[in-house]
């Protein structure tokens, strides 16, 4: 008898313990990079946990999905991504998906409008600046294989576009947990009141430095350039994987004398050494740019504070601060 029930109680435990392996405690919203993970944070908080998969100092660009990755997917409450011209490591995972728990940022109706192209972007950085036909080169060099597509794909360096993530985030989960109908309500008004005060502050902060010529590592930035009114001479690389050659760094370093650019930025995710080559015994100051937000923890108001640290990474450099 005593032997029956430890076979029971054996049976059982095996039995819960296989249904907790094949199905997590919770599910959770999986965003693919962490600034979007800020955005869906921001609507999620309170109701369900949010997940980052790219990990810190990795590159969204070339990152390859683990199997943990793909579970982590599949048990999603919801995916938010870009898109596959920017997050190709996604798009085999993210076609498997119910449509209801698939978000892509880039296929929102809104979003197509606000769209750069590879030429509008080209413009945006020689906007009142007499490049040359150098800098075209500079400019063209490998434009098709860093975004894969005809459009920059950093959507979330815009306000506009992030705000019109987080409406479609709220929708989606809105769909998959009315019951939360309140708080998700109350989480998107807090987020557009939030990020209202916050662009007006980053207008205000970047005001001075409108004028203020200056390179990045790469063409992150366009979005963010464009909403307030900056102006970038260029950047070093299109794509981030591949340094600059010699000759586009001479083309850069004359560019730096000529045009007196007063900054050139890395990136931490980056070695900076291209641009300490470049700089080197020029007046120029070098400054760093985090597009992904790295020591920025996932919170209610962490979009905010990330479009506020990158605010105060372009005025501190540009000021010299």
């Amino acid at each position: 008898m005593l032997h029956n029930k430890k076979c029971l109680i054996f049976t059982l435990t095996a039995a819960a313990f296989a249904a907790t392996s094949t199905f997590p405690a919770h599910s959770a919203v999986v965003a693919s990079i962490k600034p979007l993970g800020f955005i869906a944070a921001a609507i999620a908080d309170g109701i369900t946990p949010v997940e980052v998969l790219l990990p810190d100092g990795a590159s969204e660009h070339d990152y390859a999905l683990r199997p943990s990755d793909v579970k982590r997917i599949k048990n999603a409450d919801l995916v938010v991504w870009t898109g596959p011209e920017m997050e190709a490591f996604l798009t085999k995972s993210a076609a498997e998906l119910p449509a209801n728990k698939n978000l892509e940022i880039a296929a929102l109706p809104g979003i197509k409008p606000l769209l750069i192209s590879g030429d509008d972007e080209d413009e945006e950085h020689e906007h009142g600046h007499d490049h040359g036909s150098e800098n075209s080169e500079v400019q063209d060099g490998s434009h098709a294989q860093h975004h894969h597509g005809q459009f920059n794909m950093h959507l979330w360096m815009s306000p506009d576009m992030a705000l019109q993530s987080a409406v479609a985030i709220h929708g989606k989960l809105l769909e998959l947990m009315p019951q939360s109908k309140a708080k998700l309500d109350a989480n998107l008004q807090e987020f557009k009141a939030e990020l209202a005060d916050a662009d007006k502050h980053i207008g205000a902060q970047l005001a001075p430095v409108r004028n203020k010529g200056y390179f990045v590592f790469h063409d992150a930035y366009s979005y963010f350039e464009k909403h307030y009114g900056l102006s970038p001479l260029g950047h070093f690389t299109v794509n981030p994987e591949i340094q600059p050659g010699a000759q586009r760094l001479h083309q850069i370093r004359t560019q730096l004398v000529e045009q007196k650019a007063v900054c050139v930025f890395a990136e931490p995710q980056f070695r900076p050494a291209v641009i300490d080559a470049v700089s080197r015994g020029t007046s120029v100051r070098k400054g760093t740019l985090d597009p992904l937000g790295m020591d920025i923890s996932l919170s209610k108001d962490s979009y905010v504070k990330f479009l506020s640290q990158l605010s105060s990474q372009y005025a501190s450099c540009l000021n010299g601060a």
